[in-house]
């Protein structure tokens, strides 16, 4: 269940329950694609006050697979995080490198990544593994081309879209929520088609793929703001992919509630540092002898322990710490950042607050 609790103009403040909490929408999930966000434990995570995360089902199907979870309890126990977990189904996998796709009407055929094994994930297999992995939030199986095809392709794929969804549907586990996925590039006649069909399928709720793979950021928004005013506003409306702090705020001024993205710990990982004042890199010299924090007035664990000399020396000698403290702070930054826009939006102070102008 969705429930609104404050809006202003496009941007909304919600709550989604889930068998594991109620998460306080908007909000940002952290990528733990094999069974982990990379660095942290769960336990890093719930003091970091995440709430969500999102894994890949596909490749935890794959390793260690499905019968060791369900041994296990369900991906929860697995992982030991007791907050919500939402899965992805792998279909994000067809544009990305190693897995050599091969659509066809049935699903997709993907090679293992692990030991070059072909799998022909089905939206009744998309759904069986989810079911056993015991998510609180399933992701339909859906063909996520990416940008500069031409337009047959984008129809094709949308086609594809809409009745793996219904099978999917059909296939659905009662104890998890089910989320539709809309597709169609940046062309609006087959948004706007992928969209009316899917919500005639009542989904728990819908998430707009297939935007940030490639398009000029400007048909991004443009193809978000046309999506989300087709979109049920009594349902959670998920933007997948999309991360970066300016991004994130001018989407939820077109009203997104959820977001997931591995930018700010991959970023973490090469030394980006994100603050309120903006964003550096914490490898360059000129932090050798810099003796404050990551960032001033900052409450992470990181910045109450640790100055920017010893984060950089630690890049340099390559300690696998120092990205592990970098992804500490970013994380928590970007949790503020969330917590900051729900409290504007609440205040009806948002738009003023984070001077979100038009779309150029």
């Amino acid at each position: 269940m969705f429930k609104l609790t404050a809006t202003e103009n496009q941007a909304r403040v919600g709550k989604l329950y889930t068998n594991h909490g109620a998460i306080e929408t908007p909000c940002f999930m952290p990528v733990a694609t094999k069974g982990c966000v990379k660095t942290l434990s769960s336990r890093e995570l719930e003091e970091l006050e995440v709430n969500a995360i999102i894994s890949n089902a596909f490749l935890l199907y794959l390793k260690p697979g499905i019968e060791t979870i369900e041994n296990c309890g369900g991906i929860h126990n697995f992982m030991n995080f007791k907050k919500t977990i939402f899965t992805d189904s792998g279909g994000f996998q067809v544009i990305r490198e190693g897995f050599q796709p091969k659509i066809s009407k049935k699903g997709i055929m993907l090679r293992s990544p692990f030991d070059n094994s072909k799998h022909l994930l089905t939206p009744e297999k998309c759904m069986q593994i989810q079911g056993s992995l015991n998510s609180d939030v399933a992701m339909v199986l859906d063909e996520c081309p990416p940008y500069g095809l031409q337009y047959k392709d984008y129809v094709e794929s949308v086609e594809r879209t809409i009745k793996w969804a219904e099978e999917c549907k059909k296939n659905k586990n009662k104890r998890q929520l089910l989320f539709g996925i809309v597709q169609g590039g940046t062309f609006r006649d087959l948004r706007e088609k992928c969209i009316k069909k899917l919500i005639s399928l009542d989904f728990d709720g819908y998430a707009i793929g297939g935007l940030s793979v490639g398009e000029p950021k400007i048909k991004m928004f443009e193809t978000l703001e046309f999506s989300v005013k087709l979109l049920p506003k009594q349902k959670p409306r998920y933007l997948m992919g999309v991360g970066s702090p300016k991004d994130l705020i001018k989407c939820i001024s077109l009203g997104i509630d959820i977001f997931d993205s591995s930018f700010p710990t991959r970023n973490a990982r090469h030394g980006e540092v994100y603050t309120k004042n903006g964003k550096y890199n914490i490898t360059k010299s000129k932090f050798k002898n810099d003796f404050s924090p990551l960032e001033e007035g900052c409450g992470c664990f990181t910045c109450r322990e640790y100055t920017r000399a010893y984060i950089h020396h630690l890049f340099k000698v390559n300690e696998f710490l120092g990205m592990r403290l970098t992804t500490i702070h970013n994380l928590y930054h970007f949790q503020s950042l969330m917590k900051e826009i729900r409290e504007a939006i609440k205040s009806g102070e948002f738009y003023e607050k984070f001077e979100v102008g038009n779309l150029h």
